[in-house]
């Protein structure tokens, strides 16, 4: 069995996300993680698959969606490292007025501790920013400490910044 990582991106229209699963699935692959979302009128979709198929007949199976403009990518994954331990999951926010730098400054507060940010969005309402991501910490981070730091670096941008531990989701 093979894990392939697939991306899907161009302008946004219906079908989209239904021709790329059903062509995957014809071809006997299983969709294991994905995120799909639609930004200003563009479309973006990531999809890890596993199953007994090469990337040429991937691509060729994908083919339909290049002719209507969108651009696919496909390539193949190794097996994820072990991953180190985590000291857990957090939820971080911040929101303020617009202005340059503000993902690049919080993240890289949380990468100066060897966190990983595993899911973040932005948004743009007016003047409003709004950045919400989930980050996985050591459990060696001192998070008092951090998150003096993250008001520190919040305060030199002109926003406010939340850290707390993020709900663990019951399935």
């Amino acid at each position: 069995m093979q894990e392939f990582a697939i991306t899907v991106i161009g302008h946004d229209r219906p079908g989209i996300i239904a021709g790329a699963a059903e062509a995957l699935a014809n071809l006997g692959l299983n969709l294991t993680d994905s995120t799909m979302t639609r930004l200003r009128g563009h479309f973006a979709m990531t999809l890890i698959c596993v199953g007994p198929t090469t990337l040429d007949e991937i691509e060729a199976a994908l083919r339909p969606l290049t002719e209507t403009g969108l651009v696919v990518t496909v390539r193949e994954v190794g097996a994820e490292p072990e991953p180190a331990p985590s000291g857990g999951s957090y939820l971080l926010t911040v929101h303020g007025a617009d202005r340059l730098g503000i993902v690049a400054a919080v993240t890289r507060v949380i990468a100066g501790v060897e966190g990983n940010v595993t899911d973040l969005s932005t948004r743009l309402s007016g003047d409003l920013y709004v950045l919400v991501a989930e980050v996985d910490l050591p459990s060696t981070v001192d998070i008092p400490s951090l998150e003096a730091r993250l008001a520190e670096v919040a305060a030199e941008l002109g926003v406010g910044v939340r850290l707390r531990p993020a709900e663990v989701d019951v399935l």
